[in-house]
């Protein structure tokens, strides 16, 4: 009985010295942290470039509206002009939403919660604050593009705040005074 038990402690011995798989087991415990790092920076750099994109789109119609003068404009020619230049955003037609209202410069303004597409409630898309501004007028444009995080389980698909439907918003805003003719 000793004899076994003598063989069975160095076998264990043996084998706890022994280095085969040592490889396998930093692999197995530093390799999901790596994983984690490049898809985390995935995201946020597809987060970022959904941004700029929706930024630059916006300040593109911001351009048009202000050096037109006061020409009218309507809710469905600025969100097509805004989806012609953002290229990241999926199913831009359906999920962008802008709001453009007339701004007093000698009163302060305290925004509300901008009007986002509501992918819950279909049917809820008309624009709730759209109104042309004339000559000389201080306007404000805010754009929102409801969108899907590319990992929405892991890393910062997770963590970031999301709407019912599981997407976040993309906001874009900017403060303009129409040129006069």
């Amino acid at each position: 009985m000793t004899n076994i038990l003598k063989w069975l402690g160095r076998a264990l011995r043996a084998h706890g010295l022994s280095e085969k798989g040592a490889a396998t087991v930093e692999f197995t415990i530093v390799f999901p942290f790596f994983v984690g790092v490049f898809l985390g920076g995935y995201e946020v750099s597809m987060m970022n470039m959904r941004a700029v994109m929706v930024e630059r789109a916006t300040d593109l119609v911001v351009r048009e509206i202000r050096l037109g003068g006061g020409v009218q404009v309507d809710h469905d020619l600025v969100r097509n002009a805004i989806c012609a230049n953002t290229v990241m955003i999926p199913d831009c037609l359906n999920v962008v939403k802008i709001e453009l209202t007339s701004l007093d410069a000698d009163t302060p303004v305290l925004l509300d919660e901008p009007d986002c597409e509501d992918r819950g409630e279909p049917g809820l898309s008309d624009p709730q604050n759209f109104s042309n501004g004339g000559q000389n007028e201080l306007m404000l444009i805010r754009v929102c593009a409801v969108v899907e995080p590319m990992i929405p389980t892991f890393g910062v698909g997770r963590t970031i705040p999301k709407d019912d439907t599981g997407a976040f918003w993309i906001l874009a805003s900017s403060a303009f005074v129409i040129e006069p003719i």
